[in-house]
């Protein structure tokens, strides 16, 4: 590769590796080899000063959820001198290095296409074919969400064209949107002030040629209206939503046995998925259940550590009502797997835990003893220890607040922890009214905790997930879930369906919903639910 530069090449390239290398030296890293500072320096057309921007840029520029933040900037490549293919190249070199490390693969790349001013007109709708193309079949599961910032006065109309090109991308969380409505979706300090964000300017930030010439001016092509997308959760209201009404008359035509029938053909449905992990030999110990595994598609995975052979934890995040990742659904913790428990709720920033089984049932062991019970109780497990401080006896449920400390680093939050005490193994509970009571002292729980840590929480306004679990993590815990889904989508919008709710919930946690008895409860909690709330008759 070296052969070919030339001596202009040859300058900058000893240049960058200089001043790359006097930060290595500094910080303990390895030195730059001239290969990648040859890669670095193509990326950004051999300006020294920008291949500085794009090392450190990728070295430290995160949202808060950890995923990395990629900025390709269309206005500085020209189409006089820059063909497709050289963009395309660039482009992609630059999603490559985003994606090399660890880090980014766990929790994602934040990809920022700011086409703000760009040179390019017509010629550039091909381009954008070819990237959006790139995007979606080269960086499918890292990609956590494609920003299209001020883009050019094409992209307005036909609106049909842009329909065609976003389609599909839209599920992929491909949004474009105005310069000043950036900093809703990322936090203003990972953000260059061009794109309306506070990050630094100094010459190991982003370009510097980015800023000039802007001089405070708002580019026309900012008036854009942006697209919303759709909402991510696969818990959306469907076409055969019913109101209150239309359920009650649904079951009526059923009858129990009918909403059995409903259910079994549910039942009969093939997983959308794979377990490979669940089921590879050093996990199965992890699994409480052998016939109850998680799906590869939806499982929790752990953060790596240098003594854990195994990422694996038997757990699944599953979307609550128009809300991604809303819950966890976990099986009840073993003894071996307490440690693993813990830290997936401080790496899943997790706030409540919500149990709907006791430890042992009919002389049964259905869950461990994962948490201290007594109030001033600690215990540790693994690099997390947990302090009971309080615990508030209620008639069907126990609600106690625990303390976490982070051995590692020196951090703590607080988790309130819900254990549902009226619901029968396998059965159903005798009256809907306690355990609906329950699901809405969970939620305020929740809202509360929220809005407590609200300065630190950038995700979504409901906060984070919530982990929820029985003794399998499929039947209380599914039937749970749908409760809550149901629920919020007849408050939100006065219809819900059970069926469909049920289904999509088990193409992320297989099998929720264990029995047909737990089904049918579902449509009788609602419907009892509606009456108290007024929106059916009392002597219906």
């Amino acid at each position: 590769m070296a052969a070919t530069l030339s001596a202009e090449e040859e300058q900058a390239t000893r240049q960058f590796l200089e001043e790359i290398n006097k930060w290595t030296i500094q910080h303990g890293v390895s030195p730059l080899s001239k290969e990648l500072a040859i890669k670095f320096l193509m990326a950004r057309k051999f300006d020294v000063l920008r291949a500085i921007e794009l090392f450190h840029s990728y070295r430290s520029v995160r949202d808060p959820s950890g995923a990395s933040i990629a900025l390709y900037t269309a206005k500085l490549h020209h189409p006089n001198k820059t063909g497709n293919h050289v963009v395309l190249q660039a482009l992609f070199y630059l999603l490559d290095r985003a994606v090399e490390s660890f880090e980014t693969q766990r929790n994602g790349l934040v990809f920022i296409y700011d086409m703000a001013g760009s040179n390019y007109t017509n010629f550039e709708l091909d381009l954008s074919k070819k990237i959006l193309n790139l995007l979606k079949g080269a960086f499918p599961a890292r990609l956590k969400k494609v920003l299209i910032v001020g883009a050019p006065v094409w992209f307005r109309v036909p609106y049909n064209l842009l329909s065609l090109l976003l389609k599909e991308k839209l599920r992929e969380r491909v949004q474009m949107v105005k310069m000043a409505e950036l900093c809703q979706h990322l936090p203003r300090d990972c953000l260059p002030q061009h794109l309306g964000g506070l990050l630094p300017l100094d010459m190991y930030s982003w370009n510097q040629q980015l800023l000039a010439g802007q001089n405070g001016r708002v580019d026309p092509v900012d008036e854009l209206v942006g697209i919303p997308i759709e909402d991510s959760s696969v818990h959306v209201p469907g076409p055969e939503s019913m109101r209150p009404q239309e359920l009650l008359a649904h079951l009526g035509r059923l009858q129990r046995s009918g909403i059995h029938q409903e259910y079994e053909a549910l039942r009969r449905e093939t997983p959308p998925g794979t377990f490979h992990c669940a089921q590879a030999a050093y996990n199965q110990e992890k699994n409480r259940y052998g016939d109850v595994l998680c799906l590869d598609q939806t499982r929790v995975r752990l953060k790596p550590r240098r003594t854990e052979r195994s990422d694996y934890i038997n757990a699944s995040f599953m979307d609550g009502y128009k809300q991604k990742n809303a819950y966890i659904g976990t099986q009840g913790p073993l003894e071996k797997t307490y440690n693993d428990f813990w830290r997936m709720v401080w790496e899943q920033s997790v706030l409540v835990i919500v149990m709907t089984t006791r430890t042992e049932e009919g002389s049964r062991r259905k869950c461990g003893q994962y948490w201290p019970l007594d109030e001033g109780g600690q215990e540790v497990y693994g690099h997390i220890a947990v302090v009971n401080q309080r615990v508030d006896h209620h008639t069907h449920y126990n609600h106690t607040t625990l303390e976490l400390h982070n051995t590692e680093t020196c951090e703590q939050r607080q988790v309130s922890h819900f254990q549902y005490l009226s619901w029968p193994d396998y059965g159903v509970p005798t009256s809907a009214v306690t355990l609906i009571d329950f699901l809405g002292a969970v939620k305020r729980q929740q809202r509360k905790m929220v809005r407590a840590v609200s300065s630190q929480w950038m995700g979504h306004p409901l906060g984070p997930p919530m982990v929820v679990h029985c003794s399998a993590g499929i039947g209380r815990t599914g039937t749970f879930c749908a409760l809550d889904i149901c629920l919020s989508q007849l408050q939100d919008v006065g219809t819900l369906n059970v069926c469909q709710t049920v289904r999509r919930m088990r193409t992320q946690r297989a099998f929720s919903i264990q029995t047909p008895d737990q089904y049918y409860f579902c449509y009788n909690a609602i419907l009892e639910h509606a009456q108290r709330q007024g929106l059916l008759p009392s002597n219906q």
